[in-house]
């Protein structure tokens, strides 16, 4: 019999600190660089991006532990692993991890740098990212801890790890340890430049190890290589239990049964959209909270809509505002979770 979880959601991703700066498009013209991708960069271009960047915040990120950050956020019980080095940074990530009350316990790398994601911001919200991967992508499959895996509802796996070899090894095994003690699979595509990477790879995993996908538009298209958008969320439907498409300012689709049920969720109004930077990350954190306590469908994409409405009105890709509150003034259900 599976025991009851002591954890909501457990995420495995890429353990980065973010650089956050504003820019316009002659900035992103003069570096090369493709506005709204992401693309990983090697320790010198990283740093020859940081000195050219304008003055910015720096905030502990990567899209899964800003998710589970906004669990946490909700009053949920969370838990990450994800690699840092033994430095400054990797210092600073364990620490606003823990302040945010997420369990993270993976052994630091001893050498080597934290990751670090250079994002640039045009005036438009957009955000344009580079990402230097450093220790996160030295995660290994022993560094999968297979009992907190057990102990969580939901095990959330983020798509850029389908990039560094090693850490898609540890990937797939946090799939099989979720799967071996009960529990749902959870991932997020990430990205499109990562989905035109790994389309095949990701399509293979997705219909042999996931239960609950979560995409944006342009992930979903790329996926499935069309621009007809009810032709992709429909097939993307059939072939797993849950899926949630979101679209920005038209809200998301979130789909059930393989398919049979679907569901759209409006977005919650912004007065002003300041950086979208870690709005799928907050989507995920509510829709995954409210999937890992037995909401319905519905219910769940409100709290994603709430979590991403409210990222997006500041800098910095995790809430400044408790999402708890915010639900509860919303009259939103939060539903009950593990003691």
């Amino acid at each position: 019999m599976t025991r009851t979880p002591s954890f909501d959601v457990c995420a495995v991703g890429n353990a980065i600190v973010d650089v956050l700066a504003p820019c316009d498009s002659g900035f992103l013209e003069a570096q090369g660089l493709t506005a709204g991708s992401m693309q990983l960069v090697d320790a010198e271009r990283s740093a020859a991006l940081y000195a050219a960047m304008a003055a910015g915040v720096e905030a502990s990120g990567g899209s899964a532990g800003n998710t589970v950050a906004g669990v946490g956020s909700f009053g949920g019980r969370a838990a990450y692993i994800g690699k840092v080095a033994d430095d400054q940074l990797g210092g600073v990530f364990t620490h606003d991890i823990h302040a945010v009350g997420v369990h993270f316990t993976t052994p630091p790398l001893a050498g080597g740098a934290t990751g670090v994601c250079m994002i640039n911001v045009t005036p438009d919200g957009q955000r344009t990212m580079c990402t230097f991967l450093g220790a996160a992508n030295q995660l290994r499959v022993e560094d999968i801890d297979a009992d907190l895996i057990g102990a969580s509802a939901i095990v959330y796996l983020e798509g850029y790890l389908f990039d560094p070899a090693p850490a898609r090894a540890a990937f797939e095994a946090a799939a099989a340890a979720a799967h071996a003690a009960g529990r749902k699979v959870a991932i997020t595509l990430s990205d499109s430049f990562v989905v035109h990477r790994w389309r095949a790879e990701l399509l293979a995993f997705i219909e042999a190890s996931t239960d609950i996908v979560l995409a944006n538009e342009a992930e979903l298209h790329a996926l499935f290589e069309t621009e007809d958008f009810d032709h992709a969320a429909a097939h993307l439907g059939r072939i797993v239990d849950v899926a949630a498409v979101t679209r920005g300012p038209k809200g998301s689709v979130v789909f059930g049964e393989g398919g049979a049920e679907r569901v759209e969720v409006a977005a919650f109004p912004v007065d002003k959209v300041v950086d979208t930077t870690g709005a799928g990350d907050q989507y995920a954190a509510g829709f995954l909270l409210g999937l890992a306590r037995g909401l319905s469908l519905e219910d769940a994409g409100k709290l994603g809509s709430l979590a991403a409405a409210e990222v997006i009105a500041h800098w910095g890709p995790r809430p400044m505002t408790s999402l708890e509150q915010l639900a509860k003034g919303a009259g939103l259900a939060l539903g009950s979770g593990p003691d």
